[in-house]
């Protein structure tokens, strides 16, 4: 039995599980980031899907029917929150994503990092910054 469930005992402990977009269609949301990350989507429903990368992490989707994406960049308005994905090849990884359906934005922050728009909008990074940090 996982310890938090003994009797009396207490744990405040917290474990990061995941991470929840809001989007018009899950399916074709999970679909997308399975595709560019080699991942498959594991779990499916009409208002909540899952997605599950090799390495075993997971991004989720639930219907928004208000969604609206976010503009970036944009000083008045807020991205909010972005996925980061590390890559070897920006070139290759980005031909992927693009063939996906991401959108590449037109402001580019840095040379180890791009920004796309998935499908609903959601901005997320193809970043070589991993690799950067174990080069030096």
């Amino acid at each position: 039995m996982p310890s938090a469930f003994r009797e009396g005992f207490m744990s405040d402990s917290i474990k990061f599980g995941g991470v929840t977009l809001d989007c018009p269609h899950v399916g074709e949301l999970a679909a997308f980031y399975a595709e560019i990350t080699g991942g498959e989507v594991t779990a499916l429903s009409d208002h909540w899907a899952m997605m599950t990368c090799p390495d075993g992490s997971t991004i989720c989707f639930q219907v928004s029917p208000a969604y609206s994406p976010p503009t970036w960049p944009d000083a008045v308005s807020s991205a909010q929150m972005h996925l980061d994905f590390d890559v070897d090849d920006l070139d290759a990884t980005e031909a992927r994503a693009l063939a996906a359906g991401a959108t590449k934005y037109d402001f580019q922050p840095n040379g180890h990092c791009r920004v796309y728009a998935d499908p609903a909008g959601h901005p997320f990074c193809l970043s070589t910054f991993q690799a950067l940090q174990q080069q030096a």
